[in-house]
């Protein structure tokens, strides 16, 4: 067996460890252990889906056991909004939301929020649906627009080019905009292409399919609109 000789040399330095017949492979094996150091692993806050980031408030309707999180400008935009759907929750024969719309994005992104919210149990005002053959179309938009609780925009490339064109889309806009009940649904485009168009509604802060998906969005429309 070799002998350490520590007490003759001593163990001042890692080399005269190094160096001891006895001590050289445990000064080894410290060394190894010494060196590890263990894998660091995300905390579980830490981690956030794509789109979630900065989401981190409840507002006052959060639903208990929710878990949609908002940013603090989201909490803003929405709760004079919310504010309204209280005040008119009263009222009878009230849809929820009216859905404002470019006549293009009717047989798709328009109709798959539409669906997704009344998936939710949102009623939905949507021309597709509520505009019969034979009646007038402005009137049956003024009439949506006064029985509904919130209207969204769905704001398109197709529904920028509506109206620049000051189309029906651009009719709509003007009303909703003058009753302050407007939520801005961005999706394939962005505020500042609103801007371009519409300062007074790009202006506005709303939500954005960059940011989060159409469920997403729906479900937050919903727990905004359901009292």
């Amino acid at each position: 067996m070799s002998r350490c000789t520590a007490p003759v040399n001593g163990h001042r330095s890692a080399s005269a460890a190094a160096n001891c017949p006895a001590c050289r492979n445990r000064h080894r094996s410290y060394n190894s252990y010494s060196s590890y150091s263990p894998p660091s692993y995300p905390s579980s806050g830490s981690t956030r889906s794509s789109g979630t980031s900065g989401r981190t408030i409840k507002p006052r309707w959060s639903k208990p056991g929710s878990v949609i999180y908002y940013t603090p400008e989201e909490v803003r935009t929405l709760t004079p909004v919310r504010e309204n759907v209280e005040k008119r929750s009263s009222l009878p024969d009230l849809r929820d939301i009216f859905l404002c719309h470019a006549w293009d994005d009717r047989k798709d992104s328009a109709k798959e929020l539409h669906d997704l919210l009344e998936s939710k149990g949102v009623s939905v005002w949507f021309s597709e649906k509520d505009v019969f053959l034979g009646t007038s179309l402005m009137r049956e938009i003024d009439k949506g627009l006064a029985k509904s609780k919130v209207g969204i925009v769905l704001v398109t490339p197709n529904f920028l080019d509506r109206i620049q064109n000051e189309g029906i889309a651009d009719k709509e806009l003007s009303a909703l905009l003058a009753r302050d009940l407007l939520v801005p649904i961005v999706h394939e485009t962005t505020f500042e292409n609103l801007r371009d168009v519409s300062p007074l509604l790009g202006s506005r802060s709303g939500l954005s399919t960059k940011e989060e998906t159409m469920d997403q969005i729906a479900d937050k429309l919903s727990e905004l609109i359901l009292t």
